[in-house]
């Protein structure tokens, strides 16, 4: 917000310095030469960030908070330094004379260190120009040295890990119970409370409450499955790294995997929770050949297995329900249409006496209340009861059950489980640690194509985001980049300018690429919109350099090479102001801890990484490109 007004207040203070011009007349001077710039870096910072609003899915909700955000306070920005900007400075600025330095107006006191940080800043601007004549004069060396920049970009950038968004601490865990099959809900209940004990005696410090409950889980309502809620203490009292989600669930897991005849799985919530529940991958195993369900049951277990075995991924387990016994009832339909029985009071009866109805109201106390119906529970326990139903056929006459129907004992799956029509099974994982959810996601796909033909893969949840956030990466890149190039084409209707600021991106980019993978961040969507950030800060220093170089050559009469080295002697100070604006303002999100650090952290580091290399190695390379472009097109312009 404030890189604009810096820009319009650098230039009219160095005008009334170096020519001695009164505050208005230097106003008017500095906005001739710097509004076309101004309105060029609102646009770049517009467009760059334009296409994000029209991305569809999750991903696209994220993207269009900032891309609003960011555009309406550009563009105020803008405004603000056309208009109000020039308005303070040609009132507030005291005139000084010709060849004045900042240093004779400060404070008594201070005019030593202004002095001193004087002669500092002009002999190193000094030495910056004598550099830049250098790399002028060596173009193919700083050419090779560019493809070589260029190049490692590349590299690193292939080689981050991938992922959809930073794992939050959002002050809660997650224990999933499995027991195994045919366990009672009290068995359950047992070892819920083991679980919840654990929390409250061994992480008092961390954990606040729990809530155990038995009988339903993540993988659907069954005796044998239950889970634990853990709530974590407020921020302010885990300011410790061993209190926090992660560490207690590492903790947890290794105490809780003593437990025998359980198994019981800790994790906190993924960061968008509408999107699943547990971090790491969300992974279905689908049955596309038609091999069937013991098949498919085999594939899981066999998959399972193979994970187990992998080091890249860890807690991996079936989110789903073990077959279990069931009791099959076979319907003779010809002897029962021959008796006069219709199907469905068949079901009807089978679902009234064993599991229960709803068949009317009845008015208590002012009070409507629904009626059900069911068999008494000693004549529904077991299989032998179906011989005492009777079924009411057409004739009015009562048919025993056992005249048309047999049962025998198998086994089948307790929940139907479907993924795009296909049959599935849901399997929950987590990447070893130093390790993303896009590696993991890779191993899980590789390890499938170990398992025997007519097995497929699909992601859901955040996975599915990850993956499509994935592919959107590359076309927001791209469209950003080219929108960029068109606004410049259009505002400054020349090739050259476009095309020397173009030339500057990566140059910015391979900064964000380091310092997100010296923290071993993954590539994930707060990593992009800060990458997009870093494309507009990097198009904004090249502009500086480029426009001014251009109006030298245009209005100053000078040569190319002159103009150049002036551009950069002249607009060096406002870059470095700007950058050190903009760096030390994102500063505090790379290095935040507390409730959405992760998220802060992502963005600000590889903001941080783009703002140094997008200063430091732009102000060099940019007056290179614009002389290389200048020569190819200004000749045949001319």
């Amino acid at each position: 917000l404030v890189d604009d007004a810096i820009v319009v207040v650098e230039n009219v203070e160095r005008i009334m310095s170096e020519e001695g011009l009164p505050p208005p007349e230097a106003t008017k001077k500095a906005m001739d030469q710097i509004t076309s710039a101004l309105v060029g870096i609102g646009l770049v910072l517009s467009a760059v960030f334009g296409p994000m609003a029209f991305f569809g899915g999750s991903t696209g909700v994220i993207y269009r908070q900032f891309s609003v955000t960011i555009i309406a306070s550009m563009l105020l920005s803008v405004v603000v330094a056309l208009i109000l900007s020039p308005v303070l400075c040609a009132t507030f600025l005291k005139p000084v004379p010709k060849g004045h330095t900042p240093s004779e107006s400060s404070v008594f006191f201070l005019r030593p260190f202004f002095r001193w940080f004087d002669r500092l800043f002009f002999r190193s601007r000094d030495g910056y120009v004598k550099m830049v004549g250098h790399v002028l004069q060596r173009k193919r060396r700083y050419l090779a040295l560019f493809v070589l920049i260029v190049a490692l970009m590349a590299f690193l950038y292939q080689r981050m890990p991938t992922s959809y968004l930073p794992d939050e601490d959002q002050g809660i865990l997650l224990a999933q119970i499995l027991m195994p099959t045919g366990s009672t809900m009290e068995q359950t209940q047992a070892v819920a409370d083991e679980v919840a004990l654990y929390f409250k005696e061994n992480e008092k410090e961390a954990v606040e409450s729990c809530l155990a409950i038995s009988g339903v889980g993540f993988s659907g309502g069954a005796q044998n499955n239950g889970m634990v809620f853990a709530k974590m203490r407020d921020w302010d009292l885990r300011d410790r790294e061993d209190l926090r989600v992660k560490a207690v669930a590492g903790r947890a897991m290794r105490a809780l995997s003593k437990i025998r005849g359980a198994v019981v799985y800790v994790f906190p919530p993924p960061s968008v929770v509408e999107l699943g529940i547990a971090t790491g991958f969300d992974f279905q195993l689908v049955d596309r050949g038609g091999i069937g369900h013991a098949e498919l049951m085999k594939a899981r277990n066999e998959l399972l297995r193979l994970a187990a075995e992998d080091p890249r991924v860890v807690k991996v387990r079936a989110n789903g329900m073990n077959d279990v016994p069931e009791f099959r009832i076979d319907v003779d339909w010809e002897k029962a249409g021959a008796m006069g029985v219709p199907i469905t009071l068949i079901h009807s009866t089978i679902s009234a006496a064993f599991g229960g109805t709803y068949v009317n109201d009845f008015i208590q106390g002012g009070r409507v209340k629904r009626v059900f119906v069911q068999a008494d529970a000693p004549y529904r326990m077991l299989p032998r009861d179906l011989e005492k139903l009777y079924v009411r056929n057409t004739a009015g006459r009562m048919v025993p059950f056992s005249s048309f129907a047999t049962g025998y004992w198998t086994s089948g799956s307790p929940r139907l489980e479907r993924f795009n029509g296909f049959p599935s099974m849901n399997l929950w994982g987590e990447p070893a640690p130093g390790r993303s959810s896009g590696e993991a996601m890779a191993v899980m796909e590789k390890l499938v194509t170990k398992l025997r033909s007519g097995i497929g893969h699909d992601w859901t949840g955040l996975s599915y985001q990850e993956r499509m956030a994935s592919a959107q990466g590359p076309i927001l890149y791209a469209f950003s980049i080219l929108v960029i190039f068109l606004c410049l084409a259009a505002l400054y209707e020349s090739w050259t300018i476009p095309i020397s600021v173009m030339l500057a991106l990566p140059l910015g980019v391979i900064g964000g690429v380091i310092a997100t993978s010296l923290r071993d961040f993954p590539n994930d969507v707060y990593f992009q919109i800060g990458l997009l950030a870093i494309l507009g800060l990097t198009t904004k220093n090249a502009i500086l350099i480029v426009q001014f170089a251009k109006q030298g050559m245009e209005q100053g009469g000078m040569g190319l090479l002159e103009a150049t080295l002036e551009g950069a002697r002249l607009r060096l100070r406002p870059i470095v102001m700007t950058s050190l604006a903009f760096g030390f303002g994102v500063l505090p999100l790379a290095s935040t801890t507390g409730a959405g650090a992760g998220a802060q952290n992502a963005i600000g580091t590889g903001v941080v990484g783009g703002v140094v290399t997008a200063t430091l190695l732009v102000i060099f390379f940019s007056p290179l490109f614009f002389v290389l472009v200048e020569r190819v097109f200004g000749r045949k312009h001319k």
